[in-house]
């Protein structure tokens, strides 16, 4: 049996070591019951209890969070929980990036699985990005914050995000209200986002401004989209001609990040996605790239990557 001894890592911030703990110690509670070993933080270290290798691999994590704080990175339970299964996986290389997403004033955003880093390396890198995966993966919300960021450093113009309207079948001139009224229930994790990483009162004075857009699939039809970093989320509801449309009305120093789950269009049985038939056809193209997540790359409650995964599973059973 091994024999069960203490390590102690010392910090030289002490107030970095109280962010690392969480409130309540929350985050340190979930290393604990991850590795079974028992942590104490007096001051500017923390005390690891157990056998050496749970304290070995507690002690990578620890340090990890300690380096993102000085980054001045996020470090909420979610991110703990991201690490502890990055570490699972022998990929605890998760929590090391340089890689950030800035906003004048705000906190950057910054990417939480190595998939997600690549995916912003490739927006900074490509003209067009395509981000293909399951839900919760972050494709969505990186995006956004990608082309707000533009927008906020003045690097383009106009921020445009799209959908295919699918669930109303694009005949939105049935329901009631003005356009922004008609779409807002199809756009509200775009908005979401947006409000998320720019404010609520910044969004609605560019959108005043028109400098922020946000329109079903369908209005993107006979324009040219300039000096704009376009979003076409939930890519794998639109059509062959849809995306056709959409990617042709790329103008003069624009961007395009196409988002969406191949696996999940709710496009008629006999009606090709889209976004599967570009992915086919686009892929060896210079200066476009495309990203695939995996359930891995999941950011959003533990379970979601569990249920994503016995999905996968199922779909492969004969």
């Amino acid at each position: 049996m091994a024999k069960k001894t203490a390590d102690i890592l010392e910090f030289a911030d002490a107030d970095l070591v109280k962010d690392l703990c969480g409130p309540g110690h929350a985050n340190l509670a979930l290393i604990e019951q991850a590795f079974d070993v028992y942590l104490e933080a007096p001051g500017a270290s923390v005390v690891i209890n157990g056998d050496s290798a749970a304290r070995a691999r507690a002690a990578e994590i620890i340090k990890e969070i300690y380096a993102r704080l000085q980054k001045g990175w996020p470090c909420a339970p979610a991110d703990i929980e991201t690490l502890i299964r990055a570490s699972g996986e022998g990929k605890i290389e998760a929590a090391k990036f340089n890689t950030i997403i800035p906003f004048p004033r705000r906190k950057p955003i910054v990417p939480k699985t190595p998939r997600q880093e690549k995916f912003i390396k490739s927006m900074a890198k490509n003209t067009i990005i395509f981000g293909v995966g399951p839900a919760g993966t972050g494709k969505t919300f990186l995006a956004t914050a990608y082309g707000a960021s533009l927008l906020a450093s003045g690097n383009v113009k106009r921020f445009i995000a799209c959908r295919p309207a699918v669930e109303a079948g694009e005949n939105l001139g049935f329901l009631p209200g003005d356009l922004k009224e008609k779409v807002d229930p199809y756009m509200q994790p775009i908005w979401d986002a947006l409000n998320q990483v720019l404010g609520h009162s910044e969004v609605e004075r560019r959108m005043e401004n028109g400098e922020i857009e946000v329109a079903p699939l369908a209005f993107m039809r006979g324009r040219t989209l300039s000096d704009a970093f376009v979003l076409i989320d939930e890519a794998q509801n639109a059509t062959v001609p849809q995306m056709k449309m959409s990617l042709t009305r790329l103008g003069e120093r624009a961007k395009y990040a196409v988002t969406g789950d191949p696996t999940q269009s709710d496009l008629p049985r006999h009606v090709p996605s889209g976004l599967a038939h570009a992915l086919s056809i686009l892929k060896d193209i210079k200066d476009i790239d495309a990203i695939t997540f995996e359930a891995s790359d999941v950011v959003r409650h533990p379970l979601v990557g569990k249920i994503v995964n016995a999905y996968e599973k199922d779909a492969k059973l004969p």
